[in-house]
């Protein structure tokens, strides 16, 4: 194992030569999907004013046993009726300001109406404040509504709106370039020779990507011939990540490494203590992040999840940008692992997790009917049925 990176500190150093990237400003209707680029803090408090979660009947407390004599009603979107006297209570709606002496919502399920009269037909309201949205209940004021780093997700965008705001600050999209090498790649659709694979993995790669906050270019099918790998890669030195699937090992026909040496690079580091995807390469060309996978899909694809959407969530400014990892039993004995992290493509439902029995990372089938990588560390013990085991959710 020596020259392997263990996985943990390789996607530390990957991180490391990275750098947040600037800030726009969007309209909040333009940023679903980015992350806050600072601390969103609250212009004004939620609910402005005590208000009614409920349709009923707003009272004083120590009037709770009834009965009332009703004298206004309190409309959503209206000023507040006029303040109530003991002995008095008004019509109230869900979402209306309660009206001045009301502390308590009695529900319209709970009361009968003769004319004017208001008698209970329930229990009395045992609590003060029952149904009622307390101002400020949801944030005050100068709170700190999203923090820097959220995902701006349909609901958080709703609560940067309520909270005041129009407009947000945002981290700006990464330009990632996808490179896919190889001399036997042809077009999508194309009639194949046996010789020849169909270029699947930077549409794998570039509609993983489309799900994240990035502008991706597609440079694909380039030839294994160095002059030809160089002029491609330079062209990509304007985005802040270039990305190339395939020749980053060691053979004769694998050149993404000297090809990037060539163009001046710096290589971080190369080669990972996984399975799949050791051949993992990074480093910087200029003021670009590369970082070279491995050609077989699911090395690719693994190699992916590890790195390269932690890379592209950290560039655009999530605080939270590594993998999540959840815990399942596993429905099978599990032999103990060796030194290499292992990613097992699996399945996982009510059951459990269950790998497959094929783990050829050229299989695509395999991973197309996964839902899960089941992650066994390096020098993991062995595990029997039904013991929790980690996995990361695709």
């Amino acid at each position: 194992m020596s020259g392997l990176l263990p996985l943990e500190q390789a996607q530390r150093r990957l991180i490391a030569l990275a750098s947040r990237l600037p800030a726009e400003t969007l309209s909040v209707h333009h940023a679903l999907g980015r992350y806050l680029a600072a601390d969103l803090f609250a212009k004004r408090e939620q609910p402005a004013a005590d208000m009614s979660a409920m349709d009923g009947y707003a009272i004083r407390f120590e009037d709770r046993d009834g009965p009332w004599t009703l004298v206004g009603e309190c409309r959503a979107g209206s000023p507040p009726c006029a303040a109530l006297k003991p002995g008095e209570t008004a019509r109230i709606f869900t979402g209306a300001l309660l009206p001045e002496g009301a502390d308590t919502v009695v529900m319209q399920e709970n009361v009968a109406a003769d004319g004017a009269t208001i008698r209970l037909t329930e229990e009395p309201s045992r609590e003060k404040g029952r149904h009622v949205r307390h101002k400020g209940g949801d944030f005050a004021r100068g709170s700190i509504a999203l923090p820097a780093g959220s995902l701006l997700s349909p609901a958080a965008l709703g609560e940067a709106v309520i909270a005041g705001h129009g407009e947000l600050d945002v981290g700006r999209l990464p330009r990632v370039a996808v490179v896919s090498t190889g001399d036997e790649l042809v077009k999508p659709g194309s009639d194949t020779l046996p010789h020849q694979i169909p270029a699947s993995n930077d549409v794998m790669l570039s509609a993983m990507l489309s799900g994240l906050t990035a502008e991706t270019r597609s440079l694909s099918r380039i030839a294994d011939e160095m002059d030809v790998l160089c002029a491609a890669l330079d062209s990509a030195r304007d985005c802040d990540i270039i990305v190339t699937i395939g020749g980053a090992s060691v053979g004769d026909h694998d050149l993404v490494g000297p090809a990037f040496r060539k163009l001046g690079a710096e290589i971080d580091f190369y080669k990972i203590a996984m399975k799949p995807g050791k051949p993992v390469m990074a480093g910087r060309l200029g003021e670009t992040v590369i970082l070279a996978l491995p050609g077989n899909p699911a090395s690719a694809f693994v190699s992916a999840i590890l790195f390269l959407l932690p890379l592209v969530r950290f560039m655009a400014g999530a605080k939270r940008y590594l993998p999540d990892y959840q815990s399942a039993p596993t429905t099978e004995a599990l032999s103990a692992n060796g030194p290499r992290a292992q990613f097992l493509r699996a399945k996982v439902d009510q059951a459990g997790i269950t790998p497959f029995l094929s783990q050829d990372s050229a299989k695509l089938s395999v991973l197309a009917a996964s839902n899960a990588l089941l992650c066994r560390p390096a020098d993991a013990e062995a595990a029997e049925t039904g013991a929790m085991v980690d996995f990361i959710a695709i």
